[in-house]
């Protein structure tokens, strides 16, 4: 790990705009190592969670000046990669080529927007991610303890940053919706325990004692933390809570669409642009998820008439309210994922050749933002910091999360979803800045979707309520399409958004109303999954078409997971060559 820290001091210590290198592929790798070297120094956090202990006891800065030092430095970066001829590169090192001019053109793009200073959502917020970064990096010294202490005493700062930020925007105008935000006070306050060795910032303290810590230095890191906790970030997380009663509650906006924003529109194609890594326009997503939606509610029709009810509608009404669907205790909900999830390990070799070594576990989402959270969720770990990934269950609202949706949710979430997909792209020989810090939405979530689509395969869905749970969350992500371009470039009211979803899918509406919310405050984000999935649908049709009887579905995921995150039309060029190279082996 030193000889880890001491790469990336020696490549920051050249100049951004240093000289240029005789050879193009050179200068380009020289320029990669750099980037990366820039990303952790710039995000301290990520740093730590990929095993570089250089800024261990940092904590990411936080100010609209960082914000445009990091969009200058990004375009510095920028320069340089133009002026490297990319027909001088390698194969390989051309696709590296585009997907780092893709970051950092994305990169110097959204720093023009006021939108920027937006910190908080139904999707993420900065507090939560403050009180969340010890789930993410390990505990093994005394130095890890330490230097945690270290950056934590970082927040208090941190917060009144976040403050003055959000002020500054909503003075303004750049305001999340009302109706978005009813339970984003609890959020805050579920931050603050009164007992500090309750807070998720004690999380690491909470456990037991690692044998390379005394006793009487365990005792003393334990009074450190939870006098900071007590006497300076609870009342720093108290005063941004004032600040939010006082000052921006009464600023939120009474519209939903992005575009009511300054900069609205063009903020709303940006995000689209980035996201689906597509050129689509808002209304071709819209009519395209009118198709999609047509299509699966006919399967809809027949799963429900198959299953003896009088209609869909009436399978649905079941579905929601018997009480046989519904889990009584948080344990019983997590038992029923995980058995899934085990379920579903032991049929994961029929899908691939090769298998991620770091292991995934599941734990609950943390009772602070779970009640407006969504189902579930997944949190990547690091095998280079020891830490295993998770499948992160949202155990409150019993009644609202029914059975019938575990088998999709964990193929989704765990595997051969997320957690297949981004534990295989930290095991890939790519360059780091592509293995740890390039995901593209469409690209991953649209893996997950598919993934979902694979449980057929699994026979997970061995029940007609499972099967019509897939085609629910199938119709969600297709309803997606239309509810997102119409709130944010149609007018359409959260009224419309909501009835949209409760007639097509089977969601409950306390689901309903928190996936509304959802697209209301992060635009653009949900319609990737879509895209992606239908992406991967038809490459894989076109390999099964071409190559016949010797398709090999095993194969063709290896080939589709082989190069990480990847554009759509970079993923599309990749199986191509992988149909191209199948053909002429057979």
């Amino acid at each position: 790990m030193r000889s880890r820290s001491l790469a990336l001091t020696a490549a920051l210590s050249l100049a951004i705009a240093g000289p240029a290198l005789a050879a193009p592929s050179d200068d380009f790798h020289a320029l990669m190592d750099q980037y990366w070297a820039a990303a952790l120094k710039n995000s301290p956090t990520l740093a730590t969670s990929v095993g570089v202990n250089t800024y261990d006891a940092q904590l990411d800065v936080l100010s609209l000046a960082e914000m445009d030092r990091q969009a200058a430095e990004a375009a510095a970066f920028l320069a340089r990669l133009n002026a490297i001829p990319k027909s001088a590169l390698s194969a390989e090192d051309q696709t590296n080529y585009l997907i780092l001019k893709r970051n950092l053109d994305s990169a110097v793009e959204a720093n023009r927007f006021g939108e920027r200073q937006m910190l908080y959502s139904t999707l993420g917020s900065y507090h939560d991610f403050l009180a969340g970064m010890a789930e993410n990096q390990p505990f093994r010294t005394r130095a890890d303890y330490e230097n945690y202490l270290k950056r934590i005493a970082f927040v208090p700062d941190r917060m009144r940053a976040y403050g003055e930020i959000s002020a500054k925007a909503s003075r303004e105008g750049f305001v999340q919706p009302c109706v978005t935000l009813t339970g984003f006070p609890q959020s805050i306050r579920g931050s603050i325990a009164a007992d500090p060795t309750q807070s998720r910032f004690y999380l690491p303290f909470a456990g037991d004692r690692s044998s390379t810590v005394t006793a009487a230095d365990w005792q003393a890191l334990k009074t450190r933390a939870a006098a900071l906790i007590r006497d300076k970030i609870n009342p720093s997380y108290a005063r941004f809570g004032q600040l939010y009663d006082s000052q921006l509650k009464s600023t939120c906006r009474q519209s939903v669409g992005v575009s009511a924003l300054p900069q609205g529109k063009e903020y709303y194609a940006f995000l689209v642009r980035t996201h689906t890594t597509t050129s689509k326009t808002p209304d071709e997503i819209h009519q395209l998820g009118l198709r999609e939606v047509a299509r699966i509610r006919a399967e809809m029709v027949d799963v429900a008439k198959k299953a003896g009810f009088a209609s869909r509608e009436a399978m649905i009404a079941e579905m929601r309210t018997n009480p046989k669907y519904f889990a009584k205790t948080p344990d019983e909900l997590l038992a029923a994922s995980a058995r899934m999830a085990k379920t579903i390990d032991g049929k994961m070799p029929s899908l691939f050749t090769r298998l991620p070594r770091l292991p995934y576990g599941i734990r609950p989402m943390p009772l602070a933002t779970a009640p407006g959270d969504t189902t579930a969720r997944y949190q990547q770990g690091s095998p280079d910091a020891g830490i295993a990934g998770f499948y992160l269950v949202n155990t409150t609202k019993l009644d609202q999360r029914p059975l019938w949706e575990i088998p999709a949710l964990t193929a989704h979430e765990a595997v051969p979803g997320h957690h297949m997909q981004i534990a295989t792209q930290q095991e890939l020989d790519l360059p780091a800045w592509r293995k740890y810090g390039t995901f593209f939405t469409a690209f991953v979530e649209g893996w997950g979707l598919y993934s979902e689509r694979l449980g057929i395969e699994l026979g997970i869905y061995d029940t007609p309520e499972k099967n019509m749970g897939r085609l629910s969350y199938e119709m969600w992500r297709a309803a997606r399409l239309v509810v997102d371009t119409g709130i944010h470039s149609k007018g359409w009211s959260k009224e419309q958004a909501v009835a949209f979803m409760k007639d097509n899918t089977a969601l409950t509406d306390a689901n309903i109303d928190a996936e509304v919310n959802r697209y209301i405050s992060n635009p653009g984000q949900a319609l990737a999954y879509k895209l992606g999935e239908l992406k991967i649908r038809e490459l894989r049709a076109r390999a099964e078409k071409e190559l016949g009887d010797k398709f090999d579905l095993r194969r063709f995921h290896d080939a589709v997971l082989g190069q990480g995150s990847v554009p759509l039309d970079a993923l599309e060029a990749q199986i191509n060559a992988w149909i191209a190279a199948e053909k002429a082996k057979s």
